[in-house]
């Protein structure tokens, strides 16, 4: 009897958490691979300095936010733009779509970066306009690795 109820209980959850994913359709999966494709864009650019990817991956609307010392800061695309310039490649550094949720033509999108030294969390809300993905919001976080992050590293 415990061993039904057990089964039981896990099928319940097991198709509880199939029913809150996305289903994945052949139109979704290429709207996701564009949004990748994007996302890539940006990444290459905030590895190498190199505002012009950095700006094709955003809107002309795009804010960006995090949080430091309690307080939302919140920068315009301009404004985060200057805080680049062009380095040679980060070594030590990537980045990686977590997640992709698609709507539509809205989308979100959970990424993580990492560097040496720093973990950093984004959260992208992209939207399709004439035929292409367009970040048009970002919050984001970022933390120093741990010791043992480090020696994996």
């Amino acid at each position: 009897m415990k061993k039904k109820l057990l089964y039981l209980i896990a099928v319940i959850v097991f198709f509880n958490a199939c029913s809150t994913t996305q289903k994945v359709t052949p139109e979704i999966q290429a709207e996701k691979v564009l949004i990748n494709q994007t996302i890539d864009m940006y990444f290459e650019g905030w590895m190498t300095g190199d505002t012009t990817l950095l700006g094709k991956a955003m809107h002309t609307t795009c804010k960006l936010k995090n949080v430091k010392e309690e307080k939302v800061l919140v920068f315009d695309r301009a404004k985060y733009l200057s805080f680049f310039s062009p380095r040679p490649r980060r070594e030590n550094a990537g980045g990686r779509v977590v997640h992709i949720d698609v709507t539509h033509n809205i989308a979100a999108a959970k990424c993580k970066i990492h560097t040496a030294d720093r973990l950093y969390t984004d959260y992208f809300n992209l939207m399709k306009l004439n035929g292409r993905w367009y970040i048009v919001d970002k919050i984001a976080t970022n933390r120093a690795k741990t010791a043992k992050e480090l020696k994996g590293s």
